[in-house]
């Protein structure tokens, strides 16, 4: 064990900065106060020395430090003895001192650095192989990670964020920062530096690969940002936070959607809200969805989104009192009156966006949650993440067909005008309700759902019982195969007219035979949409 000594600072003083940034927010006035109020040399590379030179700063540059010159297209200038020893030298170790100044070794005591724009870089359309391998920083990560481990002494900053907390630290302590600072720090740091390398690691996967890479890399790692604390999970007793997957792709995310108004999300209010979010974007006309408990309880398009809301409200009003709505596009002033008009309590909307008259009128209701997203993703795009015990599912995102001609028409029965838009209308639907999911509707208008139950048969007859008298000449979707004829004579016993499911099952023909018996239309997608 080396000798201690029990002579050195608690927190040392801060006399000596190494500072190499690529992010240059507020390093002119950080450095400017490092140096007047403290006298604390500065020691700089390449693009950061100038820039400080330039604002009249005093800087030490990195080749007078190390006696090397900056070489190799600055590939290597901070790879050197003086620079992580004055790093990781410890100062309460005698003899490390001692080593330092038998071989010219300067302290150093505060660490700003951040790195090249890796993600950035291999974000932009055109980047070339080489322009992304000469995007990692090697220098950056080895002075952060050397100063962190050292911060019993050192000071590593990577966020220009702290660097006002840094100064008042400093003033308050005589030049020095506490201990607790720089493990909060050192902490941020190799959170930082783990996620770097994560990032240059999955973009080398795909781009080694000689063939497309499979989506389902060997190491996945998802890197998750605290977004906030929620007040409890599904229960008042459990925990909860919500977390932000880094680089999760497109900007218009639930995730990403800025709150205007109401109380704080709870844990259920995230779930149905994406239910809701999910749903809605399926549609490109002007449509609504009404969510609750998970599960879509009114869903309309329309030929504005004022009548879209009316017809989603219609669809099931004592469901929809205390549920959540996504709309797909911006919400009118007429549709908050209508929402007034019905008495409707609502927990939270979602939108591309508000007219101002709308919000005015969403502002009464100052506990109603109000997002708005700025866009909407497109479909299909990205994967999904679901946890089991000890693991994680991971699957690429689901979307509906977006063309009724694609469809087989498998009945004898050919299909009259407009029944195929509607029967991929209702085929939306019912992809975004739990299975084994029966959804009936009209005029692109949902009558009645049967969600989640052990046996679509039940579900089919859930549905007929909501929808009542409205089903005869309506149609129906089911999400997956019939297996058996009883859930399409349930339907056609009500008066559904038209039936859209993948087809696929060993009784397939004895489906299409009681269809034909009843006079009814059957198409076939080829595709199923299970939501478990």
């Amino acid at each position: 064990m080396p000798d201690q000594n029990p002579a050195i600072e608690q927190n040392p003083t801060i006399k000596r900065a190494l500072i190499s940034v690529t992010d240059k927010t507020g390093i002119v006035a950080f450095a400017r106060s490092l140096h007047e109020e403290f006298g604390v040399e500065i020691v700089s590379t390449g693009g950061t020395a100038k820039a400080l030179v330039a604002e009249g700063i005093p800087v030490r540059a990195i080749d007078d430090l190390t006696g090397f010159p900056e070489m190799m297209d600055g590939r290597v200038k901070t790879l050197h003895p003086r620079v992580h020893g004055g790093l990781l030298a410890r100062r309460d170790v005698s003899e490390h001192l001692e080593q330092a100044a038998q071989h010219g070794i300067g302290l150093i005591d505060l660490v700003v650095v951040n790195l090249y724009a890796f993600e950035a870089t291999v974000a932009k359309p055109q980047v070339t192989y080489e322009e992304a391998i000469e995007n990692i920083d090697i220098g950056g990560p080895s002075m952060l990670r050397s100063a962190a481990k050292n911060h019993a002494a050192v000071t590593v900053v990577v966020n220009p964020a702290y660097y006002d907390q840094i100064l008042a630290e400093m003033r308050a302590q005589q030049g020095a920062t506490t201990l607790a600072t720089r493990k909060r720090l050192a902490l941020e740091v190799f959170e930082t530096t783990s996620a770097y390398d994560n990032a240059i690691y999955s973009w080398l996967y795909g781009a080694i690969s000689d063939e497309a890479p499979s989506p389902f890399m060997p190491n996945k790692r998802l890197f998750l940002a605290k977004a906030q604390d929620l007040r409890y999970g599904e229960n008042p007793h459990q925990q909860a936070a919500l977390y932000k997957i880094s680089g999760g792709g497109n900007a218009a995310t639930l995730c990403n959607a800025e709150q205007l108004q109401g109380k704080e999300l709870s844990y259920n209010n995230y779930l149905d809200l994406d239910a809701a979010w999910a749903a809605v974007r399926e549609f490109s006309e002007p449509t609504v969805v009404i969510v609750k408990h998970l599960t879509p309880c009114g869903v309309a398009s329309g030929a504005d989104i004022a009548q879209a809301y009316e017809r989603a409200f219609a669809c099931d009003p004592v469901s929809a009192f205390g549920g959540v709505m996504a709309f797909n596009c911006q919400v009118t002033t007429a549709v908050i009156e209508a929402i007034y008009a019905n008495g409707q309590f609502i927990e939270a909307l979602i939108a591309p966006g508000y007219e101002a008259g709308a919000q005015e009128l969403l502002a009464d209701k100052p506990n109603v949650r109000v997002l708005v997203s700025g866009g909407i993703n497109a479909l299909g795009e990205g994967f999904d993440y679901r946890s089991i015990e000890g693991g994680l599912l991971c699957m690429s995102s689901d979307s509906t067909l977006d063309d009724e001609f694609a469809l087989e028409v498998a009945s004898q029965r050919q299909p009259l005008e407009g029944e195929l838009a509607e029967l991929v209308f209702a085929w939306k639907v019912a992809k975004s309700v739990k299975s084994n999911a029966i959804v009936i509707t009209r005029d692109k208008t949902t009558l009645g759902i049967g969600a989640g139950q052990p046996n679509r048969v039940n579900s089919a007859r859930l549905a007929v019982l909501q929808a009542g008298g409205a089903a005869v000449g309506a149609v129906a979707a089911s999400d997956a195969f019939m297996p058996f004829a009883d859930s399409l004579e349930v339907l056609a016993e009500a008066g559904v007219t038209a039936v859209i499911q993948p087809g696929g099952s060993v009784r397939d023909q004895e489906v299409l035979e009681a269809a034909d018996k009843a006079g009814m239309l059957v198409v076939f997608t080829g595709t199923r949409h299970f939501r478990h």
